[in-house]
């Protein structure tokens, strides 16, 4: 009897030891709940004189939230050794182990200036008015093509983009709000901001790792081993391993985006990678998304299908597309069901189990209205 008794009360303690996993994964993982931000605002130093032309930059940036004095210390923050010059790495998203192919570079290492505004790049890809076609959007300020092209056995869709204001570029949070728990369709994020095209981002909300840098503002800036990709005001994109960045440069050099994920996709110098510090789930064939880089002003977003008709791509495969199309640095997004782009308005590609919801979209979309 009293045998029964212990194995009773054994029983008892386990179930309620259960039951309070269950309590905390909700709480942590699966219930919206909103998260501390830096709440830190960069200010665009490259804002337009009336004329179109690009304001000289100034010395230092303004931060709307913080003075320079009060960014937070950390392993993070006081990371030295800048950034690099943005090309390459090998690390698999959303994980705290393994390593980047990336080398940390110096806060002098950085790619040969352009001076060209952005107003002024390009300027043949642009119409003085909105011009539509089934898979091309022109205007003042934007100009993209979407095609769906044929790999073997694997099917991918490829957005060429050109944008004049870097402030076109942009992101979404599920219901506008920062936190973990918070998901939308990708299709929704699209619609509630005008965009005119919106890829899955770096599902940010499923971790607390990293650097979170949405439309100029810094919410997050964790310790990770991800490698991190930003994209600054003067419309440049680097590629870092999470070790290199720091608040202070992002300040400093203008950071309107960064997305914790990857792993890169080219090397230091837009070369090819051929291995990857992850596990050989990641890095074989599977849906993907993925953000490409040719000089401040263009860009490409990818999205691949897998898991059906389409094969999907290895990330050595995914980095030989890249390297074909040009890019100069290239970074992987979130994958598998999270794959989606949105193109006017609708869902192209065959999201892998339907597609799933996320915390966040990149989007490019109108800052002006014309007609």
């Amino acid at each position: 009897m009293k045998r029964h008794s212990v194995l009773k009360n054994i029983a008892l303690d386990l179930l309620c030891a259960a039951l309070a996993l269950v309590v905390f994964a909700l709480f942590h993982h699966v219930l919206p709940r909103q998260q501390q931000s830096l709440g830190i605002v960069i200010s665009n130093p490259y804002q337009q004189e009336t004329d179109g032309s690009a304001m000289p930059r100034p010395d230092g940036l303004l931060l709307a939230a913080a003075g320079a004095s009060d960014l937070p210390q950390g392993s993070l923050f006081a990371a030295k050794g800048g950034r690099n010059n943005g090309r390459g790495g090998g690390q698999s998203g959303m994980s705290s182990k393994g390593g980047s192919a990336l080398t940390d570079g110096s806060a002098d290492d950085t790619e040969s200036a352009d001076d060209t505004p952005l107003a002024e790049k390009f300027s043949d890809r642009y119409t003085d008015t909105v011009v539509m076609t089934d898979s091309s959007y022109t205007s003042p300020d934007i100009a993209i093509t979407v095609t769906e092209e044929t790999l073997g056995r694997v099917t991918y869709y490829l957005a060429d983009i050109y944008v004049r204001d870097i402030t076109c570029f942009q992101s979404a949070l599920a219901r506008n709000t920062y936190g973990s728990g918070y998901r939308d369709s990708i299709a929704d994020m699209a619609g509630l901001n005008n965009a005119l095209l919106a890829v899955n981002g770096d599902y940010y909300g499923n971790t607390n790792e990293g650097v979170v840098i949405r439309n100029g503002v810094i919410y997050r800036a964790n310790p990770t081993n991800c490698d991190v990709c930003v994209l600054y005001y003067d419309g440049t994109m680097r590629v870092m391993p999470g070790s290199a960045f720091t608040v202070e440069d992002a300040v400093r050099d203008g950071a309107w985006q960064a997305w914790t994920f990857g792993p890169a996709l080219l090397d230091n110098d837009g070369g090819v990678l051929t291995s990857f510090a992850s596990t050989g789930r990641i890095i074989s064939a599977n849906p993907r998304t993925a953000i490409g880089y040719y000089e401040p002003g263009h860009y490409c977003m990818v999205v691949v299908d897998g898991r059906g008709e389409s094969a999907g791509l290895s990330l050595p495969d995914l980095s030989q597309l890249f390297y074909d199309l040009g890019c100069r640095a290239a970074y992987n997004l979130d994958g598998g069901n999270s794959s989606i782009m949105v193109w006017n308005d609708e869902i192209i590609n065959q999201p892998s189990g339907g597609g799933r919801e996320s915390s966040d979209a990149l989007l490019i979309a109108e800052v002006k209205a014309y007609e």
